[in-house]
C-alpha cells in the first residue's frame, strides 16, 4: 500500500509562521506589511464582501439611512485573505455580530477557510445567522446551502446585489433587518429593480472608427465612472468613436447576445473589455467564444490593478495573484489580447459607519494613452488595404553567430518566413522590386551577405540607420528611471558603443517594399564585463531598442511578427505582468499590434510573449515525430544478440564465438556498464547480466520517440511522416478508451500492454507464442511486441487513411478496420485535426495581419494525449493557475517521488535527505504541476481539493508513522516564468515547506525541522533577481568566458540567490542558498514529453546542470544527478542523467533518421545539429557527466562523413567552423581526453577551409 496515496486527512491547523502582526488603522488602507490584523467597533450586521462596488453602494444607502448607524459595518475580503485575519477578526468583531453577510465572487474554493470557520462561529451560538452569496449565477448551487437561510432566499438576495444599484441595496438592507426581527422574509414581495443590461452609455454624435467598451455595470450603480469617463474622453481625442456598455457579466447568454446585437449594429472594429474570467469556462473555451467569434474582432483586456498605484510602482510582479488569474489568464480563454494597466484601487477613507476604508478606481492617463494607441493600431490593420499594409518580421539570433540566425524550436524558420512572403506577394502586398526568396536558404543567404549581430557580419553594409537624433528625442520621453538603469550601463545615447559612427544605429536585416525582415538585436552581454555575465536584470543596449524604434518610426511598420519560439524582447527586465511604462518589453516594442507565430506545446513561453508583449499567438504544429528504431552497429548488436539467444537453445558450437562478439561489439560501442575481461573473469556470471541489461536497453531506444524533422509553418509534412505523427498521437490512452496499439494487443489477444509496461520486461511464454503465429519472430521482450505493434499500427493506419492496402497488415487488424467503428472515427479525427493545421496556420496569421480576430485554442504536448490542441493557428491559452497541481498531476508525481526515493535505497543503502529540483513554468502549465506535486510528495505533504471545483483549497501533513520513511529536505530552485505565472504555487509550496519544517520529528526523521531548531527558519525556494529570467550559464559557456566548473556554479549562485516565500517580493539571500544546497545529494529535473529532449534546448544545462555545479561549488560534493521521465502519466521512469544523455546520444543524435531529417532542411538543419552539440559540451562543462566517447562519435559521424560535411559545408559553413571549434574546445579543456591526432587534424582542417570559405564569400546556403 501506498502510505501516500492511502493516508488519511490529518490536517495542520493554519499556522502564521511566527509573522509580524500589527492592528490595522483603518481596515484596507494599510500598507501590506506582513500580516494587518483587523478590528471594527461591533455591530449586529457584517458585510464581507468580494466587490469594493458593493461597499461603496452601501455607505451611499448608508448615509441616508440613519437608522443603521452604528448596527452595520462591512469589510472587503481582501482584508480576511490571511487565516490570522479571519480568526482575529471572529474573535474580536464578529464577537457581539448578530448576521454575517457573505458575498463572494468566485468559488467556496477562493476563501473554503473563511467559509468553514464562519459555519463554526455561526454554530456556536443559537442567534447567530450566516448569510453567503455567490457573486455568479453559476456558483448559487455551491454556495447558497451554505447559510442559514433557505437557498431560495439567498438566490433572490444574490440577484439583488448583482443586479446593483441603491434601490437594490436598500431592499437588501429591509430583508436584513426582517432576519434580525426573526422574521421570515417573503421572498415573492422582494422585487429586484432591473436595469438594462446591457445598457449603453454616453453615446455621442461621434465620427470615427468605432470602440466597443465594455465594462462592470456595478462600477456605474456604485457611482465609480470616473474610468469610463477617461475611456471616452481619451478614444474621442484621438478621433475614434466609444460605444461603452455596462454588463452585469459576459457569462449570461443574453447578456452577450445583447452584447453582440450592440456592438454589430455599430459597426465595431476593435473591443476593449474590463470585465474579468470570460465568455466560455475552461471546458468549452477550445470550442471557442460564440460573442468574440461571432463578433471577428480583436478584443483588448483592460487591466485594472486590485492594489493602489504606489504599490504597483513598487512591485516587481506587477499585477496580484487574484488579478493575474481572473483578468489575465481567465481571459485567454476568450483569446483576449493583455494589455496593461489603465487603473489603479484607490483606498479613501470611509464617509459613514461602515468603518472601513472604500476603494474607487483611479484612471491612469500613461496606460489609457497606451491601450488607445494599441487599439488604433489594430484599427489601422483592418483600414489599411494590403498594398499599403506595412510589415515587420523579426528573427533572434542568439547565440549572435552567423550560424544561428532564425531561432524557432522546432520550426525551419527560414524556410516559414520564405513561405510567408509568398503568402503576402499572393495576397496583394507590396513586396517592391527586388527577386523574393523561394525558399529559407535563399532567404539567410541575403540576410549574411548584410550587417549581422557577429563580430564577423560586422563590417557588412547594414539594411539602415536610425539617426543618433531621433533616438534621443524618444529618449527623452522615457520615464526617468528607466533611463537612469540604461545609462548606468550603456551609457548617454551619444556614448553608446553600438553607435555605427555619426551615422547614428544600425538595422539589420532586408527589406522587401513594405516588408522588412529585421535581425533580432542581441541583448548585449559583453563576455569582458564580468558584471554583465553576472547580470540577471542587464538593460537593452541602445542599438537593441534604437531597432524597434526604426521599426515603428521610420519603416512605418503597422504590425510585428516575431517568428518562432523565441525571442528577447518578452524576456526583457520589468514587472512580470501588468507593466510600467519603464518596463523593457514596453520599452521595445511600444504599442504596436504584435503577432507571434509558437509552437503549441510550450504554453508557458507563449503565455510571456502574451503578458508581457501583449502577442497574439499563432500556435504552430510540433515537428514531425517517429520511432527511433535502431540503426548502424545497434541493428548489429541486436542481430548478434538473437543469434547468441538461438544458439544457446540450441545448445550450438559457436556460443563462445558469439560471446566474444557480443562482448567486442558492446566494448566498441561504449556500452554503459560493460564489464571488463577481467571483472569478467573474476565473475563470469556478469556477463549474462550484462546481456539481459543490453538487450532492455536496445529495447528501449528504439521505441524512442524522435523529431524526424521540422515543422514549416503553414505546411503539412509528406503523407509518410503524417502517419508518423498520427501513431504518435493515437498511441497514448484517452478518455477511458485504449491507445492504438495497445487496442492491438487486445485484439491480437496479446496480455502485453506497450504503453504501461516498460520495454524491456520479458514477454510471457504465451505472448511469444502468440507473436510468433502472426508472423512476429525472435519477441523475447516488451519492446520487440511493441515495435511489432506499431509496425502493424502504421500498416492499419495507411489503409484507413491513405486506402494502401498491404499483405503485411496481419488478419486480426484487417477484421479489426472491418469492425471497429471506434477505431475508424478515432484516426479519421486525428488526421483531419493533422491535415487542418497547415491551412489553418496560413489564415490564421493572414487574418491578423489583416487586424482579424484569432481564435483561442488549448495548448499542450499533442503526443502526451492531447489531441485537442489541434488543429494548431489559434492563439492558444494555457491552465487555470487556481487548480494547480492537479490531482492528476498528484498521482503522477507521487508516483515518481517513490520511485526515486526507492531507487536510491536501492543504490545507497540508506534513505534520500537531501534533494533539490528544478522546475519551469511551461511544464507546469503543460502538467498541470507534476513537479510540484512530486515535491509535496517526497517531503511528505498532500494537496487538499475543493469538492465541486477540485482547486487546491488545503495543505495536509502525512504523518511520519504513515509515511514510513523519513521526509526528504527539498530545495527548489524557480524559473523566472515560473515566478510571474504560479504565485499562488509558490505561497503553497512555501507554506508546506514551513509546516513541515515546524514538526516536533527527531531529525533522522525530517531534516528540514532539525535545520530549523538548530538555525533558525531555511529558506527553501529560489529564483532569479524580481523582473529578470535565466540562470546564468547561458552567456559564459556562448562567449568561453569559464575556466572551471566552479565558474559555471558562481554564476548560478549570483543568478539564482533570490529567495522566494510567498510574500509579494523576493529578497536577496546568497548564503542561504549555499547553505541549502550544500547537503544536497541529489539534483533531479523531469521531463514531462517526448516531443523534445534535454540537448534540444539551453535551458536543461542551464537549470539542471548550473544547479548540479553550484551544489558541488558550495558542497565539495559531486551530487547525484537523476532525470524524471513523466512523458506517460502511467509509466513515470527515473533514471541517472547519465542514462539520459547516452539515450538521446544513441537514439537521435548518431541516429541516420534525425541526420537526414535536419539534411532536409538546409541552413536550420544545420543549425539544429550545432544547437545540439553546444548544449552536450555545456552540459558536461556544468557536470562533468558527457562520456568521452560521445564526443569522438560526433567527430567521425558528423564532421568526418562525406556527405554530412558536404551538406554541412554547402548549407552553414559557419556551423562546421562553430562545431569544429567546439569539439577542439572540449578537447582543449580536458572534456574530451580520447580525441585521436586525425581527429584533431580534420577539426582544425574543417575550421581553416570553413573560415576561408566564409571570407571568400563563397557561400550559398
Amino acid at each position: 500500500m501506498d502510505p501516500i496515496a492511502e493516508s488519511s486527512h490529518h490536517r495542520l491547523p493554519p499556522e502564521d509562521n511566527g509573522a509580524m502582526h500589527r492592528l490595522a488603522s483603518c481596515p484596507g488602507i494599510d500598507p501590506p506589511e506582513d500580516v494587518v490584523l483587523v478590528e471594527q467597533p461591533p455591530a449586529d450586521v457584517l458585510v464581507l464582501s468580494s466587490a469594493g462596488t458593493d461597499l461603496s453602494c452601501l455607505e451611499s444607502v448608508l448615509l441616508a439611512s440613519p437608522q443603521w448607524n452604528d448596527r452595520i459595518r462591512a469589510l472587503h475580503l481582501d482584508n480576511l485573505s490571511h487565516p490570522a485575519q479571519l480568526d482575529h477578526y471572529l474573535s474580536t468583531t464578529a464577537e457581539q455580530a448578530r448576521l454575517i453577510v457573505v458575498r463572494l465572487l468566485g468559488s467556496r474554493g477562493h476563501w473554503s477557510y473563511g467559509l468553514e470557520q464562519l459555519q463554526r462561529w455561526c454554530a456556536s451560538h443559537v442567534d447567530r445567522q450566516l448569510l453567503v452569496l455567490a457573486g455568479t449565477v453559476d456558483q448559487q448551487f455551491d454556495l447558497h446551502g451554505i447559510g442559514t437561510v433557505v437557498p431560495e432566499l439567498a438566490d433572490r438576495l444574490a440577484a439583488l446585489l448583482r443586479e446593483g444599484g441603491e434601490t437594490n441595496m436598500a431592499r437588501l438592507l429591509g430583508v436584513l433587518q426582517e432576519l434580525l426581527e426573526g422574521a421570515s422574509p417573503d421572498i415573492d414581495q422582494i422585487k429586484v429593480e432591473p436595469l438594462p443590461d446591457p445598457f449603453p452609455w454616453d453615446w455621442q454624435d461621434d465620427v470615427g472608427a468605432t470602440v466597443g467598451v465594455v465594462l462592470y455595470r456595478a462600477q456605474l450603480q456604485a457611482g465609480d465612472t470616473a474610468l469610463a469617463q477617461q475611456i471616452n474622453q481619451t478614444l474621442r481625442q484621438r478621433g475614434l468613436r466609444p460605444r461603452l456598455i455596462w454588463v452585469s457579466s459576459l457569462r449570461d447568454p443574453a447578456v452577450q447576445a445583447g452584447v453582440l446585437d450592440l456592438l454589430r449594429s455599430q459597426g465595431t472594429q476593435v473591443v476593449i473589455t474590463g470585465t474579468a474570467f470570460a465568455s466560455v469556462g475552461a471546458e468549452q473555451a477550445g470550442l471557442g467564444s460564440s460573442l468574440w467569434d461571432s463578433l471577428d474582432r480583436p478584443v483588448l483586456q483592460l487591466l485594472t490593478a486590485g492594489i493602489p498605484r504606489e504599490r504597483w510602482q513598487q512591485s516587481s510582479r506587477g499585477l496580484e495573484p487574484l488579478d493575474l488569474s481572473l483578468q489575465v489568464v481567465m481571459p485567454e480563454l476568450d483569446a483576449r489580447i493583455t494589455t496593461r494597466p489603465c487603473a489603479f484601487r484607490q483606498p479613501r477613507p470611509p464617509l459613514g459607519v461602515l468603518a472601513t476604508a472604500i476603494t474607487t478606481q483611479e484612471p491612469d492617463p500613461d496606460g489609457i494613452s497606451w491601450l488607445m494607441e494599441h487599439a488604433k493600431g489594430w484599427i489601422d490593420l483592418q483600414n489599411t488595404p494590403s498594398g499599403q499594409r506595412r510589415v515587420a518580421m523579426v528573427l533572434a539570433n542568439y547565440p549572435v553567430r552567423d550560424g544561428r540566425v532564425a531561432n524557432g524550436v522546432g520550426l525551419d524558420t527560414p524556410a516559414s518566413v520564405a513561405s510567408i512572403i509568398e503568402w503576402l506577394s499572393k495576397a496583394g502586398y507590396q513586396l517592391g522590386e527586388l527577386p523574393l526568396p523561394t525558399n529559407g536558404d535563399q532567404l539567410i543567404a541575403s540576410l549574411l551577405q548584410g550587417r549581422t549581430n557577429s563580430a564577423e557580419g560586422s563590417h557588412r553594409s547594414p539594411l539602415d540607420h536610425l539617426p543618433l537624433t531621433s533616438y534621443q528625442a524618444w529618449w527623452q520621453t522615457l520615464p526617468t528611471e528607466a533611463r537612469a538603469l540604461i545609462v548606468r550601463r550603456w551609457g548617454e545615447p551619444q556614448d553608446a558603443c553600438d553607435l555605427d559612427g555619426d551615422r547614428g544605429f544600425a538595422i539589420h536585416g532586408l527589406r522587401f517594399g513594405h516588408l522588412v525582415v529585421l535581425l533580432q538585436p542581441d541583448r548585449g552581454y559583453d563576455p569582458e564585463q564580468i558584471a554583465d555575465l553576472h547580470s540577471p536584470d542587464l538593460p537593452p543596449p541602445h542599438r537593441y531598442l534604437a531597432q524597434y524604434l526604426w521599426l515603428r518610426q521610420v519603416h512605418g511598420s503597422q504590425v510585428m511578427v516575431h517568428v518562432g519560439k523565441h525571442g528577447s524582447a518578452e524576456w526583457l527586465p520589468g514587472k512580470g505582468v501588468g507593466l510600467s511604462p519603464g518596463c523593457g518589453p514596453q520599452l521595445a516594442l511600444g504599442a504596436l499590434p504584435h503577432l507571434y507565430p509558437f509552437i503549441v506545446n510550450d504554453p508557458g513561453e507563449g503565455s510571456q510573449a502574451k503578458r508581457r508583449g501583449h502577442a497574439v499567438v499563432l500556435d504552430h504544429l510540433t515537428p514531425p515525430l517517429g520511432r527511433a528504431g535502431l540503426h548502424g552497429d545497434l541493428q548489429r548488436l541486436e542481430g548478434l544478440l538473437d543469434e547468441l539467444v538461438e544458439v544457446r537453445q540450441l545448445g550450438g558450437e559457436r556460443t563462445q564465438v558469439l560471446e566474444t562478439q557480443v562482448l567486442s561489439t558492446l566494448q566498441d560501442l561504449d556500452w554503459p556498464g560493460v564489464p571488463s575481461r577481467q571483472e569478467l573473469k573474476q565473475n563470469p556470471e556478469r556477463f549474462n547480466s550484462c546481456l539481459d541489461q543490453a538487450e532492455t536497453y536496445l529495447c528501449e531506444l528504439k521505441e524512442s520517440q524522435i523529431r524526424t524533422g521540422l515543422h514549416r509553418y503553414g505546411h503539412c509534412p509528406d503523407d509518410d511522416a503524417m502517419g508518423e505523427l498520427l501513431m504518435a498521437l493515437a498511441r497514448p490512452p484517452l478518455q477511458g478508451q485504449p491507445g492504438l496499439t495497445q487496442l492491438l494487443a487486445r485484439e491480437a489477444g496479446l496480455a502485453l500492454d506497450p504503453w504501461v509496461q516498460e520495454d524491456g520486461e520479458p514477454l510471457d511464454q504465451a505472448d511469444q507464442l502468440r507473436l510468433e503465429e502472426l508472423g512476429c519472430q525472435r519477441c523475447r521482450r516488451v519492446g520487440d511486441g511493441s515495435a511489432w505493434l506499431e509496425q502493424q499500427a502504421l500498416l492499419l493506419i495507411r489503409q484507413l487513411i491513405f486506402n494502401d492496402h498491404s499483405d503485411d497488415l496481419v488478419l486480426p487488424f484487417q477484421v479489426l478496420i472491418q469492425t471497429s467503428v471506434p477505431l475508424k472515427q478515432r484516426c479519421q479525427e486525428l488526421w483531419q485535426r493533422l491535415k487542418d493545421c497547415g491551412n489553418a496556420e496560413r489564415e490564421g496569421l493572414l487574418r491578423g495581419l489583416e487586424g482579424r480576430r484569432i481564435t483561442a485554442g488549448p495548448s499542450g504536448a499533442p503526443s502526451r494525449g492531447r489531441p485537442e490542441v489541434l488543429p494548431t493557428g489559434r492563439n492558444f491559452y494555457s491552465v487555470d493557475l487556481r487548480g494547480l497541481p492537479t490531482e492528476a498531476a498528484w498521482d503522477l508525481g507521487r508516483r515518481s517521488a517513490e520511485r526515486l526515493l526507492d531507487l536510491h535505497l536501492q543504490e545507497e543503502g540508506e534513505p534520500l535527505r537531501h534533494l533539490a529540483l528544478s522546475v519551469w513554468g511551461t511544464a507546469t502549465m503543460r502538467n498541470g504541476g507534476e513537479d510540484i506535486a512530486q515535491l509535496l510528495a517526497l517531503i511528505g505533504v498532500r494537496p487538499v481539493w475543493d469538492g465541486p471545483t477540485r482547486r487546491l483549497v488545503d495543505l495536509e501533513v502525512i504523518p511520519a508513522e504513515l509515511l514510513g520513511r523519513p521526509r526528504v529536505d527539498v530545495v527548489l530552485r524557480i524559473s523566472g516564468l515560473f515566478r510571474d505565472a504560479f504565485p499562488q504555487l509558490v505561497s503553497w509550496v512555501d507554506q508546506a515547506q514551513r509546516m513541515v519544517a515546524m514538526l516536533e520529528e527527531p531529525e533522522t526523521i525530517n531534516p528540514l525541522a532539525g535545520l530549523t531548531r538548530r538555525n533558525g527558519p531555511q529558506g527553501r525556494i529560489y529564483g532569479s533577481a524580481p523582473g529578470a529570467y535565466g540562470a546564468g550559464l547561458q552567456a559564459l559557456i556562448d562567449n568561453g568566458a569559464w575556466e572551471s566548473r566552479q565558474d559555471l556554479g558562481d554564476a548560478f549562485l549570483a543568478w539564482s540567490q533570490w529567495r522566494y516565500d510567498g510574500s509579494a517580493e523576493a529578497v536577496p539571500d546568497r548564503s542561504g542558498l549555499e547553505q541549502a544546497l550544500s547537503s544536497v545529494q541529489v539534483v533531479l529535473h523531469n521531463q514531462d514529453n517526448r516531443e523534445h529532449d534535454l540537448l534540444d534546448s539551453d535551458d536543461y544545462y542551464q537549470f539542471h546542470g548550473g544547479l548540479s555545479a553550484a551544489a558541488e561549488l558550495v558542497s565539495g560534493e559531486r551530487p547525484q544527478l537523476w532525470f524524471g521521465d513523466h512523458s506517460r502519466h502511467e509509466r513515470p521512469r527515473m533514471h541517472r542523467l547519465e542514462k539520459e544523455l547516452d539515450k538521446v546520444m544513441r537514439s537521435r543524435m548518431l541516429n541516420p533518421r534525425w541526420i537526414e531529417g535536419m539534411q532536409q532542411h538546409g541552413y536550420k538543419g544545420a543549425f539544429e545539429m550545432g544547437a545540439s552539440l553546444d548544449y552536450l559540451f555545456a552540459y558536461d562543462a556544468a557536470t562533468d557527466r558527457v562520456p568521452d566517447w560521445c564526443y569522438g562519435a560526433l567527430c567521425d559521424r558528423w564532421m568526418a562523413d562525406p556527405v554530412n560535411q558536404r551538406f554541412l559545408s554547402a548549407r552553414n559553413p559557419w556551423v562546421l567552423r562553430d562545431m569544429a571549434e567546439r569539439l577542439l574546445e572540449a578537447f582543449n579543456r580536458n572534456l574530451w581526453t580520447g580525441a585521436t591526432p586525425d581527429q584533431l587534424a580534420l577539426l582544425k582542417d574543417l575550421v581553416s577551409s570553413s573560415e576561408a570559405k566564409i571570407e571568400r564569400g563563397d557561400v550559398t546556403c
